[in-house]
């Protein structure tokens, strides 16, 4: 109820109880307003209707504004929000530094990553266990390898270095870029190549017995074409001559000595480093305990991330800590090998005899491939 006082009519006790509180809901809206106008920066008053708050003090906090923002608990706890658009914000960042990569550390702080060509670089040899050692050794935190082949050296090279260091993977200071191609190996051009990028470039070379890769290499192909000869007919010229064919490439991989005479015109023995790929069946921690040290890394990938696959027949790594299963290579890894006839073995045997002895002289080793 109201009544009459002087001319004017006064409000019943519920009335001004009801403005009471739009006066003070009103205020402290304006409060609020100009609350968030001061702390978080110039752009939220850019921000469209409707989007969303946390997301707003996420990109801002990446931004120029980050100083303010540090002042403001409400752009600090955005919470559950922030971490819904992380990858969004993370990938617009990206698109204004193509090269850049933004990190975090454990305690939270922002870290820069470049696009670098790589300094160190698998080179060789085809079924000989380059992917295991590349998969392997990209389980050191100070490694970034490319996944794929990029084949720059020897089929792409006319792209130039700019496109070769688009492919590569972004690392931090301290960090080494990777990338294996093992056609690199047996192409001629490619120790010139690689010298013009970067003549101090660190080379992997895994070489496994010629005659058991050679095997492996046209078990391979016939699984992809069934229809191709077998491998004692592409093997030899004259089988009753005994005279192999070492224009195949299948046999031809497997000269290693041959090959390693290109690569020394360009880069000393101590720039290449050569892995066993029997021993890194049997010793996988071993094997890539050597590969580390030659990479002037700490030998952080050892025994623990190790375990035997009796199905694939070679080591597998252990269960990831983020991850439910092991790792272990493709289905095209472990793949059953063609029965060879025996004397073609031997005779095998014979062919690359001489050029394995010279191959463990040049390279102060000893494969035990005979």
């Amino acid at each position: 109820m109201a009544y009459r006082l002087g001319g004017r009519v006064v409000p019943s006790s519920s009335r001004v109880t009801r403005r009471v509180f739009f006066i003070f809901t009103l205020s402290l809206s304006f409060t609020y307003l100009c609350y968030s106008l001061i702390f978080c920066g110039d752009s939220i008053m850019q921000k469209p209707l409707g989007f969303p708050e946390d997301r707003a003090c996420y990109l801002l906090q990446t931004g120029a504004a980050k100083r303010l923002l540090q002042k403001s608990q409400y752009c600090a706890n955005t919470g559950s929000g922030a971490a819904r658009h992380g990858e969004e914000a993370k990938g617009n960042l990206e698109e204004d530094h193509p090269l850049q990569e933004q990190e975090r550390s454990s305690n939270g702080t922002s870290r820069v990553g470049n696009k670098r060509l790589p300094q160190a670089i698998i080179v060789g040899v085809k079924k000989g266990g380059t992917r295991a050692v590349l998969e392997f050794i990209r389980v050191h935190p100070d490694v970034r390898a490319l996944g794929t082949e990029p084949h720059f050296f020897d089929r792409h090279y006319e792209k130039g270095l700019e496109w070769y260091r688009s492919l590569m993977p972004k690392t931090l200071d301290g960090q080494i870029t990777m990338e294996k191609t093992p056609s690199y190996f047996v192409t001629r051009e490619a120790p010139k190549r690689i010298f013009s990028m970067a003549k101090d470039t660190k080379l992997i070379v895994v070489v496994r017995n010629p005659v058991t890769r050679a095997i492996s290499d046209y078990t391979q192909t016939l699984s992809k074409k069934p229809e191709i000869p077998t491998f004692e007919v592409l093997a030899f010229k004259n089988r009753t001559l005994g005279l192999i064919d070492a224009s195949w490439s299948a046999i031809r991989i497997g000269i290693y000595a041959l090959h390693l005479e290109n690569w020394l015109q360009y880069f000393p023995l101590s720039q290449i480093h050569f892995v066993s790929g029997e021993r890194l069946i049997i010793d996988p921690a071993g094997e890539m305990g050597k590969v580390q040290d030659f990479l002037g890394l700490k030998r952080i990938v050892t025994d623990k991330h190790f375990y035997f696959n009796k199905t694939k027949g070679f080591p597998c790594l252990k269960k990831p800590e983020d991850s439910s299963i092991p790792r272990c290579l493709g289905k095209s890894k472990g793949r059953t090998h063609v029965q060879i006839d025996p004397d073609v073995i031997e005779q095998l045997k014979e062919f690359y005899r001489p050029y394995n002895i010279k191959f463990y002289q040049v390279v102060g080793q000893d494969f035990r491939w005979d």
